[in-house]
Order: structure tokens, then sequence, then C-alpha cells
């Protein structure tokens, strides 16, 4: 599979997954002894045992999310990085906007080899525009 649509299928993988809440539509676009990164200063899990995890926590600290993937950037050997927003309501109603990108690389049979996520938060709803002062 080339590096586009296995980010292309990624991000339909997330997008399906975290509308339903359901870790396992995730976790299947992963290798089984994938590294997976959650913020550049965390421990890095492996296999898809730690995005199963991730994604669990992640929505038990939801209620709601709106969100947004940006078109997959591919390079070379694999890579790509994708862009993403989301607003998130917490179970006791606080409202938050994160903006943050995933930098992947690919394995032949397009899952998911490595990830890092990188992200910054702010309180209260920011959108879920894609670089929302970039011209259309």
């Amino acid at each position: 599979m080339n590096t586009h649509d296995a980010a292309a299928a990624w991000v339909e993988a997330w997008s399906d997954g975290w509308a339903r809440h359901d870790p396992g539509a995730i976790a299947a676009r992963y290798a089984p002894d994938s590294v997976f990164r959650s913020l550049p200063f965390r421990a890095a899990g492996r296999g898809r045992r730690a995005v199963l995890d991730y994604a669990a926590l992640s929505f038990a600290e939801e209620r709601t999310a709106r969100f947004a993937f940006g078109d997959p950037v591919v390079g070379p050997n694999g890579r790509a990085a994708v862009e993403y927003r989301a607003v998130i309501t917490a179970p006791d109603g606080d409202v938050s906007t994160i903006a943050g990108v995933s930098m992947l690389r690919f394995g032949d049979d397009g899952l998911v080899t490595e990830h890092l996520d990188t992200r910054a938060e702010a309180d209260g709803d920011l959108g879920t525009a894609i670089r929302p002062e970039a011209p259309r």
C-alpha cells in the first residue's frame, strides 16, 4: 500500500473510532509490534495494546468530542504527518480545544509502525478548523 493511501486509511480509522468511541477500530491500523508515543515526553508503548489503552483512557475522559483531520502530508520512507483539532467536553462539563500533529511511519502493509503525537491544549471552544488563519 502506498503511504498516501495508508495515511488516508489511518485518518478514516481514527475518525470512525473516535466518533464511536471504539478503540479497536483505531488499533486495527497499527502493526502488532508498533511503537506508540502519545506525547513527546511520555514513555513509548508497544503494540496494539498501547493504542487500545490510550484510546480507551482518552474516551473515558470525554463526554463529547468534535474533531477534524487535515490532509496527510506524505514524505519518503513510509512517513506521513496529519494535523488534527478537537473540541472536547469533559465529563464535568469543562471544554477544551486540542490542536496537534501525528507523525507516522507505515509499513509496506499500510499499518502504522511508529506514531508520535505532539499537541497543544487551550481552554474553551476554539473550533475544529485546521489552521484557521490560513487563506481558503
